[in-house]
């Protein structure tokens, strides 16, 4: 599956690197799927997926020779096994996802004892971070025995722990508050996100740092973008029902029914994996039924320049998940291009479009969205206007470089604060 998460932390490691820092990326469960050069190189990949489900259901399996587990933990067959499967799902998966943030204590032991080993071995840290909180229990071995600061990411684990079955949920939410007092800082990429998960996982507000998300913006920098004819709105994530696709072709039904631009068409592009063909092929049917199929174009698994050429087909961009999004990288993808943002008055958009001045929130509706969608397709300059000032505050404030530069002085305060309490 496309990974908004993976992506920006490949292209963090990516910039850790040009500014000097010796950095390393360990892969976890499965290959990672980008659209930029995979900077894990050929590191191992801990914690194979096959392997933490064997742990999982087959006790005896804890015992496994290491062959066998070097066996079923190798690239290949991991991707062919990712090939086939679907989305994880929270609801399938709540005894396994409570075991894991249990760490030494939970199921999966010795994988934590395999990735503690490997780093002495071959790349003992100086900080270490953890790209989201459902890794928090492996932070108290890691700390203990590499005797470096540990820093963690939050990047949307919320809904995850929220749709757990019931009889895990809560469990899973006070293994994750009493694991995460094992953290030395959190980086959160936006004061939404950052405020609701310190309330949520009972942390002072000292511990959580906001950097908001930085995206590698070349490509984006040098190439011209053309007024799209006829007039098309873009959404742009995985092709999910969380991510807004039906609430988006919703609105795209809406305006087409208004009559007031005309000839406009929609372009939806994104990851699509095996899970999400169902609600594709869903949306597909009530396009089908409003007689507007044909003006609706998909754009499946594109690569990093496809995508670029996507953007740039938009004249607007709007991509309405609802579900609590912690920041919404493809907004700020969508900006670079110079395309207007229209989002819903929900999570973390309020505050991207107030820090970038570029796009509209309308409130989380199917006819308040269309009706700023309208507004901005009938007003070219307006629009015009809105995604030139957009691009402008992406290039200069939402690139990598600036994300990069303040996560590494998040790593260096963790640094400090762990040689401050040691000197105590």
């Amino acid at each position: 599956m496309y990974c908004g998460g993976c992506f920006r932390d490949n292209a963090l490691v990516a910039e850790l690197r040009k500014l000097g820092h010796d950095t390393l990326m360990v892969p976890l469960y499965l290959p990672l799927t980008l659209d930029e050069e995979n900077q894990a190189g050929d590191t191992p990949i801990f914690f194979s997926g096959l392997n933490v489900y064997l742990e999982q259901k087959f006790p005896t399996f804890r015992h496994a020779p290491d062959w066998l587990r070097s066996v079923l933990a190798s690239k290949e067959l991991l991707k062919l096994l990712g090939r086939m499967a679907g989305k994880t799902r929270a609801e399938d998966v709540g005894e396994l996802t409570v075991s894991m943030l249990r760490g030494e204590e939970g199921k999966q032991a010795r994988e934590v004892d395999e990735l503690v080993a490997w780093l002495k071995e071959h790349h003992r840290p100086e900080v270490i971070s953890l790209s989201n909180v459902l890794l928090v229990g492996m932070a108290r071995r890691l700390k203990a025995e590499l005797n470096a600061p540990v820093v963690c990411m939050l990047q949307g684990e919320d809904t995850f722990l929220d749709g757990l079955p019931a009889a895990h949920r809560e469990a899973a939410w006070q293994v994750t508050r009493e694991r995460a007092q094992e953290v030395d800082l959190f980086i959160a990429p936006s004061r939404y996100f950052g405020d609701l998960m310190a309330k949520r996982l009972d942390l002072p507000p000292d511990r959580v740092r906001v950097v908001h998300n930085g995206i590698n913006v070349e490509g984006f920098t040098h190439a011209i973008r053309e007024p799209a004819r006829p007039p098309t709105i873009g959404y742009f994530a995985r092709m999910c029902r969380d991510k807004g696709l039906p609430l988006a072709v919703d609105i795209f039904i809406e305006l087409k029914k208004r009559a007031h631009v005309l000839g406009a068409k929609l372009h939806v592009g994104g990851g699509c994996g095996p899970s999400d063909e169902p609600v594709v092929e869903e949306q597909k049917q009530k396009l089908a039924r409003a007689g507007l199929l044909g003006d609706v174009a998909f754009f499946p698994n594109v690569s990093r320049d496809e995508k670029i050429r996507f953007m740039q087909s938009l004249d607007v961009f709007c991509t309405p998940a609802l579900y609590g999004e912690a920041f919404g990288l493809y907004v700020i993808e969508a900006m670079a291009a110079g395309v207007p943002a229209v989002q819903p008055r929900h999570a973390a958009f309020p505050e991207i479009i107030e820090e970038t001045g570029g796009g509209i929130i309308a409130e989380p509706n199917a006819a308040a969205l269309a009706d700023a969608i309208e507004a901005l397709l009938l007003n070219p300059a307006r629009a015009r206007a809105l995604g030139e000032g957009a691009m402008r505050s992406v290039h200069e404030h939402f690139n990598v470089t600036r994300m990069t530069t303040e996560t590494a002085a998040v790593f260096e305060s963790a640094r400090a604060l762990v040689n401050r309490k040691s000197q105590i």
